[in-house]
């Protein structure tokens, strides 16, 4: 026999004990209705300790979901019609539960902070959010109920008024008669008048009373509306835009939007009920004018509601995946926009298309203001036009641009000493959404992240500085595209390091002692200690527009060359522990000094972008090596070669550190044959 169906059969405290068991995380209409789905399931099968099951319990999830819509669409019928919405409801509930799970999930996995204490806070938001939401369904279910009773009182208002109107036709009828039927009908049609009309004017002060409730409950319902989607865009929504620039920087991934998705879906789905309501009052009240403050109450209703679902659409329009931020001419790039409520207000039902336009600072300025930049870009890009594809198994409307590509720029006049790599332009994507069969109809912009446009390979490092200190020190809400002229140096240190370990794809960032180098390096300054740096700030120019002492390069201009040497040809050196690096030649000398003959170590070159020299204990330092050497022979087997190399600092033998490194003999020899043939 079924489980559920021996459930039904239990009484006494066995039944309270297993109805104590369901609840609003899990309602037991759900159980009831899906109970032989539900039991055909494999439910033991998912390791709950286990985070590689993620995949399969939400795979479980989504079929459930699926199971309750495919029972909430099959009910008829007068009973059928109320349990449609509601196992609906618990479908658009478990659809939430599911993108938050696996936000969660994903924010816990890209985070250093304990995952428990995380997944509570992150669980609590959740809760205080979803709870709101409840608190709007049951209003709205509220104003729904007291709009139909409204109607039906009004209905019945209107055929009793009908009916003094037949009584007031039937006086005026006696006139024709003689007096005598006059006299005989006439009191009673005058007490009959007499006693609807007393019946009128107190429906009609009821009625008046109704309407007035009805438009406090909805400003309440506005209230609260516009205090959720506050939180959802302003914070939530705003959270997510900063974790996918300071993804730019290397930073974890932004995560995934499904959940913000769900409660924009879930704002949309409510503030289209409350505005229909509102409107369905509208037309009760032009039905059956009656004087007073409803008919102002009413327009300031109508109004704040369309400034509420304006403010909605307007600020779902994102992108989700930015455009390349340092942008070469003449190159292919991508991008994709999307609506978050794009399928819940059917505008996928007339899909829209979407434009793409670069853009400069200064325009994008003048754009924020509202003044007319219509017709002004500041360059030209091909496949700039894309339309908006709805995905019915994601429920994501959105425009994919596959082949963009930057023609031309134009470029303002620089100031100062700005350079063509420091000049800042943004990618802006336009759009019309019709709201409701064109009922209203949004004009929608958003702007990309700041784009750096450079047209040859050389100025990818100059751009790249530009775009890492827009990312890591912009505010939100800025104007475009204004950051600080100067930082804290912990906070640029924590930029470094994100960027580093993004760059050499490796848990080994940079260390205290590294970053005690770093700023020696940057300030100029061999005595400056942990405590003295923390509270020296930074400027640009320092950073990256004024060389260090004695070079011809910058201070990014040096670190970046680092990067790049670690991550095409030291990566595995560097994750091994094998390159202290940021040691300057003085402090190797010092470390070396005790340490027997054959002792060295790794440090990048003081002298030369993209170098690593070998610091050996009697020679001091060889030649740095860079790129184009390694391409030829890599670090672990030139290390190899110098057969006066025998302790890595501070006391290991090499081929212990490096052997596994080494190419075997018959590699080095085809290697050697084929640079003889190529010579």
């Amino acid at each position: 026999m079924a489980v559920w169906i021996q459930a039904q059969q239990l009484q006494g405290d066995a039944l309270h004990q297993m109805q104590s068991l369901y609840g609003q995380h899990f309602p037991i209409e759900v159980r009831h209705y899906l109970s032989q789905w539900l039991e055909g399931q494999l439910w033991d099968v998912i390791d709950l300790e286990n985070p590689q099951e993620e995949f399969k319990a939400k795979r479980l999830l989504d079929s459930l979901i699926q199971e309750l819509q495919n029972k909430a669409e099959h009910q008829v019928g007068e009973d059928g019609f109320l349990l449609k919405i509601k196992l609906g409801h618990y479908a658009s509930q478990a659809r939430m539960t599911a993108a938050l799970w696996s936000w969660l999930v994903r924010e816990a996995s890209n985070s250093s902070s304990p995952v428990g204490g995380m997944m509570d806070s992150m669980s609590q938001k959740y809760q205080q959010i979803n709870q709101v939401f409840e608190e709007l369904r049951l209003l709205t279910q509220d104003t729904e109920n007291d709009l139909r009773k409204l109607q039906h009182n009004q209905e019945y208002f209107i055929i009793q008024y009908q009916e003094s109107l037949r009584i007031q036709a039937q006086l005026t009828s006696l006139a024709t008669l003689p007096p005598a039927d006059r006299q005989l009908r006439e009191p009673t049609l005058l007490s009959k008048r007499a006693t609807v009309e007393a019946w009128l004017t107190r429906e009609a002060n009821t009625l008046q009373k109704y309407r007035l409730d009805l438009a406090e409950k909805h400003q309440k319902s506005l209230q609260l509306l516009r205090k959720q989607q506050t939180i959802i865009l302003d914070d939530e929504l705003i959270h997510w835009k900063r974790r996918q620039q300071l993804a730019g920087n290397g930073g974890p991934p932004e995560g995934g939007l499904d959940i913000l998705q769900s409660w924009c879906e879930k704002l949309a789905e409510t503030i289209w009920q409350n505005r229909q309501q509102i409107r369905r009052a509208e037309h009760l009240r032009q039905q059956l004018p009656i004087p007073g403050p409803i008919e102002e109450l009413l327009n300031d209703l109508n109004s704040t509601i369309t400034d509420i679902i304006s403010a909605l659409v307007t600020s779902t329009f994102i992108i989700e995946k930015q455009p390349p931020q340092v942008l070469k001419t003449q190159t292919k790039f991508v991008a994709t926009v999307r609506l978050l409520v794009g399928g819940k207000l059917n505008v996928h039902m007339n899909p829209p298309q979407v434009k793409a336009t670069i853009i400069s600072e200064q325009q994008a300025k003048a754009l924020l203001k509202n003044e007319n930049t219509r017709n002004d870009s500041s360059g030209e890009i091909l496949n700039n036009n894309c339309v908006m594809e709805y995905h019915q198994a994601t429920g994501t409307l959105s425009a994919n641009f596959r082949n963009m590509s930057l023609k031309r720029i134009k470029r303002s006049d620089r100031r100062g000493a700005e350079s063509v790599t420091e000049e800042k332009f943004t990618i802006l994507f336009e759009s019309q959404f019709s709201v409701g069969g064109n009922e209203l109809v949004f004009q929608v912009k958003t702007l990309s992240l700041p784009v750096v446009v450079i047209v040859h390979g050389s100025q990818d490092n100059n751009a790249t500085a530009t775009v890492l200190w827009d990312n890591a020190f912009a505010e939100p809400g800025r104007v475009p595209f204004i950051v600080p002229d100067k930082v804290l140096w912990p906070q640029l240190c924590e930029a470094l390091n994100m960027k580093y370990k993004a760059e050499v794809q490796s848990n080994r960032g940079l260390s205290e002692e590294n970053l005690v180098f770093l700023a020696q390096k940057a300030f100029s300054s061999s005595s400056i200690n942990p405590d003295d740096y923390r509270g020296m700030t930074m400027t640009w120019s320092q950073f990256n527009r004024e060389s260090l002492p004695g070079r011809n390069f910058t201070f990014w201009q040096w670190f970046d060359g680092v990067m790049e040497l670690t991550k095409k040809h030291l990566k595995p050196h560097w994750n091994d522990g094998a390159i202290l690096g940021f040691v300057n030649k003085q402090q190797a000398q010092d470390m070396l000094m005790s340490k027997p003959n054959g002792t060295f170590l790794l440090r990048f070159s003081d002298s030369e972008i993209g170098g690593i020299t070998i610091a050996w204990r009697m020679v001091w330092n060889l030649m740095p090596y860079t790129a184009k050497d390694f391409s030829i022979r890599s670090l672990a087997d030139r290390i190899s070669d110098l057969n006066h190399l025998l302790f890595l600092y501070p006391d290991r033998p090499k081929d212990e550190v490096f052997s596994k490194y080494y190419t075997p003999p018959l590699c080095m020899y085809l290697t050697s044959i084929h640079l003889y043939k190529n010579k």
